[in-house]
């Protein structure tokens, strides 16, 4: 039941934050933009309103997997941890089992997740680019170098091998873990807080405030590896700035300064909220109807 409720709160999720994810992937990786709003009005007017959407049918295709192994992950760690310490599955989990079965649930992720993640972040980041040679007519625009998710990947394959399919996944661990030991402590933690005496869980309104928190103070602990993991992924668009993960961290802060490693960090959590709201919104309904067809 949990990876079904997963896989459908997730897809509901990123149908709801994708724009926002572009924006945020554009201002981490590029020094241009000098704001949201900045960002915002030059995709637009240099990409209209698709240049948001970029790269989202593999997200779409995928996260439903992702999302499903991910709650289902975590649900199956939280039960054996209960059964090993407690002899007992239904028994109310400490915070530590929880933390520890959130972070269960990011290593997983970063498995199935990287590949795509490097996908993504290459077709929101490539821009196309008016042609400057003497044989191409006067305003025809050049091929895309990827032109779509699966021909992205079979670039990134065939020009990287298959390392350049797991770029920046040191980064993406670090950041899943921590987030969603966050993700899935504080969702517990608010929806403890907002039951009322003598039920088990929240209203509607509990759940939609809960999974909105819960997806902000993910995203509070998650945006410093977010920005190194999108700035290794997008290395391989020109030239190769960055060694590897220390590197990545030292040129970035050196250049930058501490706060680049925060870039994004507004916008994330204005995403987060409304993103995981419906996430699991979505989530407990599919449980609720799942159980009460059950019965």
């Amino acid at each position: 039941m949990d990876f079904v409720a997963g896989a459908i709160g997730g897809v509901c999720g990123v149908a709801v934050g994708y724009p926002l994810d572009t924006v945020k992937v554009r201002i981490q990786t590029e020094k241009k933009y000098t704001s949201i709003w900045h960002c915002v009005r030059e995709l637009y007017k240099a990409e209209k309103l698709s240049g948001f959407y970029r790269g989202l049918s593999l997200p779409v295709c995928t996260v439903s997997l992702v999302s499903s192994i991910s709650f289902g992950t975590y649900r199956h760690c939280l039960s054996q941890i209960c059964k090993l310490k407690y002899g007992n599955v239904d028994v109310k989990p400490s915070k530590i089992d929880i933390t520890l079965s959130g972070c269960a649930s990011g290593i997983v992720r970063v498995i199935l997740t990287s590949p795509t993640e490097v996908a993504k972040i290459r077709l929101q980041t490539q821009k196309q680019r008016p042609s400057i040679t003497s044989s191409s007519p006067s305003g025809l625009l050049p091929p895309l170098k990827y032109q779509g998710p699966l021909h992205c990947l079979r670039t990134v394959a065939k020009e990287e091998g298959l390392g350049g399919l797991y770029k920046g996944s040191l980064a993406l661990m670090f950041r899943d873990c921590n987030s969603f030991a966050t993700y899935f402590l504080s969702y517990s933690i608010i929806c403890e807080w907002l039951t009322p005496a003598g039920q088990s869980k929240p209203d509607i309104l509990g759940v939609l405030f809960s999974g909105g928190c819960a997806g902000v103070l993910a995203w509070a602990v998650a945006t410093p590896m977010d920005v190194i993991k999108s700035r290794l992924q997008v290395d391989g668009l020109g030239q190769q700035r960055y060694r590897g993960f220390i590197h990545c961290i030292t040129q970035s802060v050196k250049e930058e300064g501490v706060r680049v490693l925060f870039k994004g960090l507004a916008l994330n959590c204005c995403r987060a909220f409304p993103v995981n709201m419906v996430v699991f919104v979505s989530y407990e309904a599919v449980l609720k109807l799942t159980r009460s067809l059950m019965t």
